[in-house]
């Protein structure tokens, strides 16, 4: 094996222990604002990924939360996640004003019902519902 293959090859595993690592202590933090922030991307990845694949979104809010998801996916980012708290503010801005662009949309119920986190992060995010 070439020397620069080794070298990536452990950098991978280095960089998949480290998320092993981030995972398991995440799961040790006691339930409070710190748990819901670790939570925040995972809880996004998971909205965009079941409300790209529901029919009562309209397209042009998929194709922006399909955005939103390739950008938290992406490796390349504007500000580096290595960063302590601010490394995956970029992340954080994509999502949400995706998320409120396809609240104007979506009905509240839908967005809710996808969002497997805390509802009232979301609703905090979302803002107050449009007057009707």
């Amino acid at each position: 094996m070439t020397g620069w293959l080794r070298a990536l090859l452990i950098a991978v595993l280095l960089m998949v222990a480290s998320w092993g690592v981030l995972i398991l202590l995440a799961r040790r933090l006691p339930p409070g604002p710190l748990r819901d922030l670790v939570r925040f991307i995972p809880d996004c990845v998971t909205t965009v990924r079941l409300l790209r694949r529901d029919p009562r979104v309209p397209r042009r809010a998929k194709v922006a939360i399909a955005i939103a998801g390739l950008w938290l996916l992406s490796p390349i980012d504007l500000i580096p996640e290595f960063l302590p708290v601010i490394g995956p503010l970029d992340d954080v801005v994509v999502v949400a004003l995706a998320l409120r662009y396809a609240a104007r949309t979506v009905p509240r119920d839908v967005l809710l019902e996808a969002w497997p986190g805390d509802p009232g992060i979301l609703q905090r995010l979302l803002g107050p519902p449009p007057a009707s």
